[in-house]
């Protein structure tokens, strides 16, 4: 008995723009946001590169649609959950840097600061962007999350943008280091794990009037 496989651009039009932005993150990855062809992007997936037009006017636009769809997304979660979040300020920060760590560590984080820092500076306009709908963005959200601690009292009197930035830029490099052990061998005998503890106690005792000692270590917040 044959086998119909059904091709993907049979799919319902709904979803090609998923598909095409699924493929546009592979084919950026894998060759470059200045070597990436629109015509590689639609047999990647399953569509024409005419198709590819009705939805992204040009490949910057796709680009933009793939962080959106996968940085900023990401960061509009960590803020509903931020909103969302009842009890002491310490516990909301907890949880903020589990949800950050979990990102960075996720597939989908690697290529694109691989593509944010090798290439961008060929893009200014997609600089801008980054710059601003991400890099702001999270910035603001840290800050925010710190502000809270602040006005409870949990946390003492900085200025929250500069601890944001101070605080969210070792979780990235730590999370580019984890995917190179074999260069920082300081970090072989270290899991995912035990890197997040040490970002954690590191930003809570930067922070706190009073570290709560008991959270430091592998409790996660609920």
């Amino acid at each position: 008995m044959s086998v119909v496989i059904h091709p993907r651009w049979k799919r319902q039009p709904e979803a090609r723009p998923g598909q095409i932005l699924d493929a546009a993150l592979e084919v950026f990855a894998e060759c470059g946001l200045s070597g990436a062809r629109l015509e590689d992007i639609g047999r990647r997936a399953g569509v024409s590169k005419a198709t590819i037009y009705v939805y992204f006017p040009n490949k910057e636009a796709l680009f933009r649609e793939v962080i959106r769809g996968t940085v900023v997304s990401e960061i509009e979660n960590r803020e509903r959950a931020f909103e969302k979040f009842e009890g002491a300020a310490v516990d909301a920060f907890l949880q903020h840097l589990r949800d950050y760590w979990e990102f960075i560590r996720s597939p989908k984080f690697a290529p694109i600061f691989r593509l944010i820092h090798a290439e961008l500076a060929q893009f200014p306009d997609l600089a801008r962007f980054y710059a601003d709908e991400v890099v702001s963005r999270n910035h603001r959200l840290f800050a925010a999350v710190i502000k809270r601690g602040i006005d409870q009292g949990e946390f003492r009197e900085v200025d929250p943008l500069v601890a944001a930035r101070m605080l969210s830029a070792p979780f990235v490099m730590h999370g580019i280091w984890c995917r190179h052990r074999d260069a920082f061998t300081w970090m072989e005998k270290k899991s995912d794990a035990d890197v997040l503890e040490d970002l954690i106690a590191f930003s809570v005792e930067s922070l706190c009037i009073k570290p709560p000692s008991s959270r430091r270590r592998g409790e996660k917040t609920k």
